[in-house]
């Protein structure tokens, strides 16, 4: 699979909440193979990843994936983009594992015959075609994440964005997760608080309070944004919060 070379812009995009900005005008060019977003809880990450799967809009500015609007063009976002949410929970629709994995391939104009086959195929190339007919209840926080990972992949999409992708794993799960990640040929923007997940990525943007304060390789941006979070954190940072 080939990475579209055109990628991701934001052109001075901005959005706005009840009045208040959460993003403050952005203007990104995202091309590289591995990109990581990194910030402080509450900091506009997860914002910003709805913003370029277009399931938010700019209330300001453009985003454009592979040259078009995610928000207006649907049909060309799903062939784009593929995103995995922290929780599991927020993105299964389906009661069983095989009409979740054949979902999305519906949405793209497959059967649903053949949408099943595909889902049953890769449940077999994974070593759990008995999971096909099981309750999605019935699977742990990890397997779930795992099955949004191969809902996602089915839809064969050039980019995938991963919101704390590693958030409530124990570590044998996050261990395979990552291999996972590292083998897979799309693009990759995730998302993280955690800089230790981003020292091999191409690509590092530290958003704070929605605005883009570093952006460059790991090793410039990572060693300042660390520096940043432990002054931080040896103040007492939430004294002036009310009880």
């Amino acid at each position: 699979m080939s990475i579209a070379p055109d990628g991701i812009k934001l052109l001075a995009a901005r959005v706005s909440l009840g009045g208040r900005v959460i993003l403050h005008p952005l203007t990104l060019d995202l091309t590289e193979r591995r990109i990581g977003i990194l910030g402080r809880n509450g900091s506009g990450k997860t914002t910003l990843l709805r913003l370029i799967a277009g399931l938010i809009a700019p209330d300001q500015g453009q985003v454009l994936v592979e040259g078009v609007d995610p928000c207006s063009d649907r049909p060309a976002a799903l062939a784009a983009l593929g995103i995995l949410f922290q929780n599991p929970d927020h993105q299964i629709l389906f009661p069983t594992v095989e009409e979740e994995l054949s979902f999305g391939l519906v949405q793209q104009g497959l059967p649903q015959t053949q949408a099943l086959a595909r889902a049953h195929a890769t449940l077999q190339d994974e070593g759990r075609a008995h999971w096909a007919r099981a309750p999605v209840s019935t699977l742990s926080q990890g397997q779930r994440h795992y099955l949004c990972l191969l809902a996602v992949l089915l839809m064969t999409p050039r980019t995938i964005l991963l919101d704390e992708p590693f958030a409530g794993l124990d570590l044998p799960t996050e261990q395979r997760l990552a291999r996972r990640f590292a083998a897979l040929p799309q693009r990759l923007i995730t998302i993280t608080h955690d800089p230790a997940r981003l020292a091999d990525a191409d690509r590092v943007l530290w958003l704070e309070a929605g605005k883009i304060i570093a952006d460059g390789p790991p090793d410039q941006v990572i060693p300042v944004f660390t520096a940043e979070m432990a002054r931080i954190g040896a103040s007492d940072a939430d004294a002036d919060l009310s009880g």
